[in-house]
């Protein structure tokens, strides 16, 4: 009798970690967000100290990329195990042994904090004010309230209404209205939902932009639907340019069916689809990204069936 205690199946037994091309490819994306964010508070940290900022002030960018590199490090710790690459290879680097690096780093957990990670407000420290000037119309158009004021214009325009009979339906002065919908003057979330009820137009649309804008977590159970209404509500704010339009916009970059799928699904687009529509649509790719990490993150964790110990 053989004193094994499971049948041989003939197999050689995996002694490396397994491979998760997905989730290597997603945790890079992640990584190189972490980078361009490392470089920009390292800038403002250079900022603060050379114009004689106090040590407090100092000290909050330097704990920021304290954090930064920290993420950097769980991603990228991760993504080696993705690989299949042996932890082995980073304990002189970490100090760690592989063993603890795998209970420090669990998979599922870095996936979780990397993909909800909301990016950090960068300083705007300049020296001269025609630099700061330069900086501020260059991204301004492309913020997130000034989208909710473009699709909040947008939705007005196409209604016919008067700007009188808006003021009078949200029981304020025309003057005010107007400088919210040039942005001058942010939005309430009841205004947006009086003027998308006034003016008839799509409030879950305006709504989830107002949410964006004001940096308010959603609480929506499907990340994937949230993100192609995103999409579709830059859509909307930039006007409703078609598809052939769109595909101008993104130098045919992607694809007559990734731009569909981007918008109405299945599953979750491809990062790069969702950055190059995001800019397309003049919107700041950092203010879509992470919907698309939460996203991808939920279809990982809804479409994976192996244990968290199966990856390495």
């Amino acid at each position: 009798m053989s004193t094994s205690s499971h049948p041989s199946t003939g197999q050689t037994p995996r002694t490396g970690p397994a491979i998760d091309a997905s989730r290597a490819t997603r945790l890079a994306g992640a990584v190189c967000d972490i980078a361009e964010d490392l470089v920009a508070k390292t800038g403002d940290l250079f900022t603060q100290s050379s114009s004689g900022a106090s040590p407090l002030e100092q000290l909050r960018e330097a704990v920021a990329i304290q954090q930064l590199a920290e993420q950097a490090v769980a991603g990228l710790v991760v993504q080696q195990r993705s690989l299949g690459e042996p932890l082995g290879e980073l304990e002189p680097l970490l100090d760690l042994s592989a063993d603890r690096l795998r209970k420090k780093y669990p998979p599922y957990v870095v996936d979780q904090q990397l993909g909800s990670r909301i990016r950090p407000t960068l300083a705007v420290l300049c020296s001269s004010q025609s630099a700061k000037s330069a900086a501020t119309k260059t991204s301004s158009v492309r913020h997130p309230h000034q989208r909710l004021a473009c699709a909040l214009t947008f939705m007005w325009k196409r209604s016919g209404i008067t700007q009188r009979a808006l003021a009078e339906h949200m029981n304020t002065d025309r003057s005010y209205v107007s400088r919210m919908l040039s942005g001058e003057r942010r939005a309430t979330l009841q205004h947006v939902k009086l003027i998308a009820e006034k003016c008839g137009g799509d409030t879950d649309l305006v709504v989830l932009l107002w949410e964006i804008a004001a940096g308010v977590q959603s609480t929506s159970t499907d990340p994937a639907h949230t993100l192609r209404t995103y999409l579709r509500a830059l859509r909307y704010a930039a006007g409703s340019p078609d598809d052939e339009q769109i595909l101008v916009s993104t130098q045919h970059t992607i694809t007559a069916t990734e731009l569909q799928r981007a918008f109405n699904g299945p599953g979750v687009p491809k990062r790069e689809v969702v950055r190059q529509l995001a800019t397309a649509l003049q919107s700041l790719p950092e203010t879509v990204l992470p919907l698309w990490n939460r996203a991808q993150s939920s279809l990982q964790a809804g479409t994976s069936s192996y244990p968290a110990a199966a990856f390495g």
